[in-house]
């Protein structure tokens, strides 16, 4: 597509004709040739800004959690790790864990994020995901 802009312009920048004279095709640049566009995407791009909402929600609610007490807030939630986790259970069990600190109620927090963490997919999942390309090779 940018080749495609790239190669309009050129012709754009032609010496101007009078009304009568026949239209004379652009000289193309032997520098510039024009290319197939082909998009390949590696990443699922919905489960993606999922997963980034997910973290953005996270960061928030923590700042709201621990207010005026931010050294005692914990370095990161690993969203991989509590997706590892079989139950809902063990979720919430190791949230706690990590929010323990927190004088807070953190109930309403981990009950959110359970349901958040539904239909996400761990990052080594969304890693592996074969190419279009590579899926058409096969």
């Amino acid at each position: 597509m940018a080749a495609n802009r790239v190669g309009r312009r050129l012709g754009r920048g032609s010496p101007a004709r009078s009304p009568g004279s026949p239209r004379a095709e652009p000289a193309r640049s032997p520098g510039i040739q024009k290319r197939q566009a082909r998009v390949t995407v590696k990443y699922d791009r919905r489960e993606l800004q999922r997963r980034l909402d997910t973290e953005k929600w996270i960061d928030g609610r923590l700042e709201e959690l621990y207010r005026g007490r931010e050294a005692e807030m914990p370095d990161e939630v690993n969203i991989d790790e509590l997706l590892e986790l079989d139950a809902d259970e063990a979720r919430a069990a190791q949230l706690q864990g990590i929010l323990k600190s927190c004088h807070n109620n953190t109930q309403a927090f981990v009950q959110e994020l359970l349901l958040k963490l539904r239909g996400l997919q761990k990052q080594q999942v969304l890693q592996r995901r074969p190419s279009p390309e590579l899926q058409e090779r096969a």
